[in-house]
């Protein structure tokens, strides 16, 4: 099993989880984060003052799947959300040594 780590644009969630429910992921986990990368954060306006912060507002996406269709979600995660600007985002797989399922103790495949 792989672990899928995915930062992306916010207004980029909606594709990214249609894109990887098309491919038969039936949950995922979806958190409001803060982070910078090469842009090193971003300038905004507020009440006519201009205010440079240094995190940027992103979405992290973090769902578990079998190996052999991990290839296709990080491919479908990285189309659904490119933009083609700076601060796309980044996609990180890891390994899964084990699942277990809390209310029915089904373990690793069967319990994703």
């Amino acid at each position: 099993m792989k672990l899928i780590i995915a930062i992306i644009k916010p207004f980029k969630l909606d594709e990214a989880r249609e894109a990887v429910t098309a491919l038969g992921i039936a949950g995922m986990t979806v958190s409001e984060v803060k982070g910078f990368g090469r842009q090193k954060g971003q300038t905004e306006i507020y009440r006519g003052a201009e205010y440079a912060t240094n995190m940027v507002p992103k979405v992290k996406i973090e769902l578990v799947c079998d190996d052999n269709l991990a290839p296709r979600i990080v491919e479908a995660l990285q189309h659904s959300a490119n933009t083609g600007s700076i601060g796309d985002g980044k996609i990180f797989v890891l390994d899964v040594a084990q699942a277990v399922r809390i209310r029915t103790g089904e373990t690793d495949d069967a319990a994703l």
